[in-house]
């Protein structure tokens, strides 16, 4: 994959890490604490020095979403309505990663 980099805990090229690592697990989330991506957020409170800060409903039409499989960054809403695969090249998205959004993206109203 190219892209962005991406920090975590032993994140593999196609942004599987420690904690996350099925053939459905490649995608990775900017936090906008420190405009970095990360597998997922365990991976953000392992490696990071500061609380995260999920990504805001303000700046939704910013890519914050990485494709591990073809280095495609997606805006929030696009992810979400993705159907769980990348728009770009198809590879499927861990579904699972949805009972943790307000982890990644702001929710609230």
């Amino acid at each position: 994959m190219s892209g962005p980099p991406v920090r975590g805990v032993d994140v593999g090229s196609e942004t599987r890490c420690a904690h996350y690592h099925t053939d459905r697990d490649v995608v990775a989330f900017r936090f906008a604490c420190c405009e970095t991506y990360f597998p997922c957020y365990r991976c953000h409170e392992a490696v990071a020095d500061h609380d995260a800060i999920p990504w805001p409903r303000d700046r939704f039409d910013e890519p914050s979403v990485l494709c591990g499989v073809c280095g495609t960054e997606l805006t929030v809403p696009a992810y979400l309505e993705a159907d769980y695969r990348c728009p770009s090249c198809g590879a499927s998205f861990n579904p699972g990663c949805e009972a943790h959004a307000d982890r990644y993206f702001e929710t609230g109203t």
